[in-house]
């Protein structure tokens, strides 16, 4: 008879508390508790833990444990940004999104069971032939002891490698096949190696569901078309590569078919660009992508977001080069991703005569005026009529792009516009971490990037704050009426 988890003393009692507390009473409570000395990372934990245990993987990707853990990265790395009490609410919105997937008819009662490292042979390479036949049948029960089992016997990375060989073909099924385990293990170097038992669970169960992965010939093909499996390819980039970065995210911006991005990856790497020379022109591109899209749907930000994640995982030795050139070119092939493709301008946007006839604003009136801007938009716009993939952005919305853009052309300071949209994603309680992941992802994206290149990334940020903000903000208005900001 299996038996429920139950996790060390020191951190059971914080767990029940997010399990147990009544939904209309969490965000109140939430604060108490960091008030009264319960740190970020303990609260973090606990609200992990807890959704994990008492909360199930729904069909589809939104529910359960997936957005609550896919969004602990970014919700931990924003309460170390935000100044005062401003540090509290990212942590509030996440522990607030797990008692309610908890407390969902659709995600329970479930609770997750003890399970213990199981294979047929003691070996590694054995076990992972044997492993294929749970694997091809979506046997995510045998899943959770085979990868136990691999814990016990290589490093984390090593371990997420394994996983990564199967969610990266699903990639076109669902992005989240891909960024929900990545930014476990990201949480995982915040939290620590010890709760990897606990937290990699619901990651593997969620690529091990069907779909099958299937093989990859175009992307194979691809990497041995032009040897890099053979070379090698240099990680770190410099001002050297300036120029051919540039051209990278000039192409980019201006695809209109996005399934044309793997060969030209390929190509700049063969032409002897380096992984991260070749990433940043990707990202820069990306974000030029995303501010030609006329999307309105909050949870379109897989452009940036995916982007960032391949960025991360470029960035360790330990991961298989094959793995990381296929998670490379398969960065369009997400439904998330894909549908920004149907949604594009013809030109480049924000339009430079546009911003040009902009009258002169300080940064003080610029950073106002697009915080009134955002402000402005209704947030009674909850829940429009319509599929939310074919919501459309206002006119509104990409004046805010315009106003962004004025902002980086006279070279304001960033981190002042930063904190602003740190503090808009914060409202958000309709996209279930999105606009945290993405506000993360684009900072790290711009902090990464050449001066030259950078500002791109906060201006299609401003563009997904004001897509983001005219929805749901129960959490932020129960928040501010304890809080007090």
């Amino acid at each position: 008879m299996y038996k429920p988890v139950v996790y060390p003393d020191h951190i059971e009692p914080l767990v029940q508390f997010v399990e147990e507390t009544p939904p209309d009473r969490i965000v109140a409570e939430t604060y108490e508790k960091l008030r009264s000395g319960v740190s970020t990372k303990e609260m973090l934990l606990a609200s992990a833990l807890a959704v994990i245990r008492s909360s199930d993987l729904p069909p589809g990707h939104h529910g359960g444990p997936l957005h609550p853990i896919a969004g602990l990265h970014a919700v931990r790395n924003l309460s170390e940004r935000l100044p005062g009490k401003y540090a509290m609410m990212p942590v509030v919105q996440n522990v607030a999104l797990a008692n309610k997937h908890i407390n969902h008819f659709s995600m329970g009662p479930y609770i997750l069971a003890e399970a213990k490292p199981v294979t047929w042979h003691d070996e590694v390479e054995p076990a992972v032939e044997e492993m294929q036949y749970f694997m091809d049948r979506g046997a995510y029960h045998a899943m959770d002891s085979y990868y136990l089992f691999f814990m016990q016997k290589e490093s984390p990375m090593q371990v997420l490698d394994r996983l990564l060989q199967t969610a990266v073909p699903k990639n076109a099924a669902d992005d989240h096949y891909l960024i929900f385990p990545t930014n476990t293990w990201r949480a995982l170097e915040y939290f620590g190696w010890e709760y990897q038992k606990y937290l990699m669970r619901p990651a593997v169960r969620y690529v091990t569901r069907p779909p099958v992965a299937k093989a990859m010939p175009a992307i194979d093909d691809l990497i041995e078309e032009y040897g890099l499996l053979k070379r090698v390819l240099r990680y770190k980039t410099d001002d050297s590569e300036t120029e051919a970065v540039t051209e990278l995210a000039n192409t980019i911006a201006t695809l209109d078919k996005f399934e044309e991005s793997p060969a030209i990856l390929a190509k700049a790497l063969a032409d002897g660009l380096s992984l991260e020379g070749t990433v940043e022109g990707l990202s820069v591109g990306g974000s030029a992508l995303f501010l030609r899209s006329k999307t309105g749907n909050p949870m379109d930000v897989h452009i940036n977001t995916g982007i960032n994640i391949r960025r991360y995982l470029l960035s360790q030795p330990e991961i298989a080069m094959q793995t990381k050139l296929r998670a490379l070119f398969t960065w369009n092939t997400g439904p998330e991703v894909k549908s920004a493709q149907y949604k594009l301008t013809p030109a480049l946007t924000p339009e430079r005569e546009t911003v040009a006839a902009l009258p002169h604003r300080s940064q003080e009136q610029l950073i106002g005026d697009l915080e009134a801007l955002i402000d402005s938009l209704p947030v009674g716009e909850r829940r429009p009529m319509t599929p939310i993939a074919t919501w459309v952005a206002s006119d509104e919305v990409k004046h805010a792009a315009v106003l962004a853009q004025q902002y980086a052309d006279n070279n304001y300071d960033p981190d002042v516009l930063i904190e602003m949209l740190g503090k808009i994603a914060c409202r958000d309680s309709f996209t279930e971490m999105h606009a945290f992941k993405h506000h993360q992802a684009v900072y790290e994206e711009f902090k990464a990037t050449r001066p030259s290149l950078r500002w791109k990334h906060l201006v299609s940020a401003v563009q997904a704050a004001a897509i983001s903000h005219g929805r749901l903000q129960e959490v932020y208005e129960d928040a501010a009426e304890v809080i007090h900001f």
